[in-house]
């Protein structure tokens, strides 16, 4: 999968309506049902895990989905087509999707998925890449 497609199918995601573990674009989104319905605009049909809270102390066994999902840990400036995970609280995290543009997100507190320019000075916890490996099919926990 190509960064950039990716961040494309990202960006047409912005204004869905925002909605806690949301999957489908018509009726709402979260940041990793942002994630799953981007990866569905670009033919990666994956079924990610919804078995989270909106607050939790941490995020276990995401390099192993990531890797999953045809991703590798990066560093440096993020690319379009990368994932950020962003620690925005003491026990609350949220993904990003980077693009040339900026970053899409689904944003709570505005209540739908935005493209924003910067993002806060929120602390960087995880940061992947789309690699040249094919997704793997995944199933809901």
């Amino acid at each position: 999968m190509i960064g950039a497609e990716f961040a494309a199918a990202a960006e047409a995601l912005v204004g869905a309506r925002f909605r806690l573990r949301g999957r489908d674009p018509a009726t709402g989104l979260d940041c990793v049902g942002l994630i799953e319905a981007a990866l569905a605009a670009t033919g990666t049909e994956v079924s990610l895990p919804i078995g989270y809270a909106l607050k939790m102390r941490r995020v276990e066994g995401l390099p192993g989905l990531a890797k999953d999902l045809g991703y590798a840990e990066a560093a440096g400036a993020p690319q379009p087509g990368d994932v950020l995970l962003f620690q925005i609280a003491p026990a609350q995290f949220h993904f990003a999707i980077r693009t040339a543009e900026g970053f899409v997100h689904a944003h709570a507190g505005l209540g739908r998925v935005v493209l924003s320019p910067r993002l806060p000075d929120w602390l960087v916890v995880g940061h992947w890449r789309p690699t040249d490996e094919p997704a793997t099919v995944l199933t809901r926990g």
